[in-house]
């Protein structure tokens, strides 16, 4: 008969985590707060209006692609790639003394498409009337709020009835 060792109660998930959410999910944030962090202690004027939005590593740790958004939007983004090439090193050293990690990820970076995306449909909902059908209302007409003088024209007026 061969003796079982007693499995520990400590014992990890299948994965080796326990947290409740993925490694990469973790890395991703570690990675994203090192990069902000290092952007913060570069001095270069191209980067001062950059934000790290996200940051996409593989399981393995080889690649991580970096997202930002700048207040420069997409007039500012050719300055804005090329300062994070030349600093992107620096990066990576920034992530491999911070996170004494085995291996730390080549960065790329590009902008943020889907900060942009949605903020081209938020200027596009600021400049459409509001076409929403309300009961017993025209599309458009006023909602009823204080201080709205503007209704909905019949092409009559209270004035215009003095029989």
């Amino acid at each position: 008969m061969s003796k079982q060792r007693p499995r520990s109660r400590g014992r990890q998930p299948k994965g080796g985590s326990s947290h409740g959410y993925p490694r990469t999910a973790r890395l991703s944030e570690v990675l994203r707060e090192v990069i902000a962090d290092e952007l913060t202690r570069i001095d270069d004027e191209r980067l001062d209006l950059v934000t790290i939005t996200s940051v996409d590593v593989d399981p393995e740790m080889n690649r991580a692609i970096v997202y930002y958004d700048s207040m420069k939007g997409e007039e500012g983004d050719a300055g804005i790639q090329e300062a994070l090439g030349e600093y992107r090193a620096r990066m990576q050293a920034s992530i491999n003394r911070q996170m004494h990690a085995r291996k730390t990820p080549i960065l790329s970076f590009r902008p943020d498409e889907v900060i942009r995306a949605a903020e081209r449909i938020e200027e596009l909902l600021r400049r459409q009337p509001d076409t929403s059908p309300l009961p017993g209302h025209a599309a458009g007409a006023s909602h009823g709020e204080p201080g709205d003088d503007s209704r909905a024209d019949d092409g009559a007026s209270d004035d215009d009835n003095d029989d």
